[in-house]
């Protein structure tokens, strides 16, 4: 009986339907007080609802039961200051999300994080947005809440890129209280780029190969020092 409610409510956190999902945890526990998973996921689930004082209160049960668990360990530490006002959830992301293209994606750690609020309501699959200044690409929430920034050198990569034509789309990747990241994806290249990458996984001498024409227009993208107008 238990698993398949225990299947029902995981079926509801995929979904998004957080309050259906506590009340099936709520059911579970009733009869095994000590389900640490289900006491994991209602407390998540209450997060997800803005119901931060009970979610709190949950992990911390889980931690009565198994004190190294490390999911309410790192979930407390997300929602100690939270609040209602602080939800923006928007459901689960949809899984094609993640999947990974050659040249077309990559997961980069943030530098410079933000304030560890803003930080904290974070959740994989948020959407953020990188911001392009004269000489960095910062990262920020819908809510233009400050995140992070990327490394100085893809910066200067993508800051030049993005100038020419392609565009980019960034979702959260993965959070802790030290450390974002993000996963970044073009989504449109320009047609002048069309056969340089976004992203390499190893630097390739291959310059010398190419007609003149093109090794001219490939130093101008990819020298990270180049001097830019302001």
């Amino acid at each position: 009986m238990n698993d398949n409610l225990a299947q029902q409510a995981i079926s509801c956190a995929i979904k998004g339907s957080w309050q259906e999902a506590v009340d099936i945890n709520l059911k579970i526990l009733k009869d095994n007080p000590k389900d640490i998973d289900s006491l994991n996921r209602l407390a998540k689930a209450y997060a997800e609802t803005g119901n931060f004082k009970q979610a709190r209160i949950y992990a911390t049960k889980v931690l009565d039961f198994d004190s190294y668990n490390s999911i309410a360990t790192k979930s407390l530490e997300k929602w100690k200051s939270l609040k209602k006002s602080n939800i923006s959830s928007p459901g689960p992301p949809p899984p094609q999300i993640f999947l990974e293209e050659p040249g077309k994606t990559k997961v980069v750690l943030l530098i410079n994080l933000g304030c560890k609020e803003a930080c904290a309501r974070l959740d994989a699959g948020d959407e953020v947005f990188l911001n392009t200044h004269s000489h960095k690409i910062s990262v920020a929430t819908k809510d233009k809440d400050y995140i992070g920034r990327l490394p100085d050198d893809l910066s200067a990569k993508l800051r030049k890129l993005i100038k020419h034509g392609n565009e980019y789309r960034a979702f959260i990747k993965s959070t802790d209280k030290n450390e974002v990241k993000v996963f970044i994806r073009e989504t449109k290249r320009s047609k002048d780029l069309s056969d340089i990458p976004s992203f390499s996984a190893e630097k390739i001498d291959y310059i010398s190969f190419t007609p003149p024409n093109f090794v001219h227009q490939k130093d101008i993208i990819l020298e990270p020092n180049e001097e830019e107008e302001e």
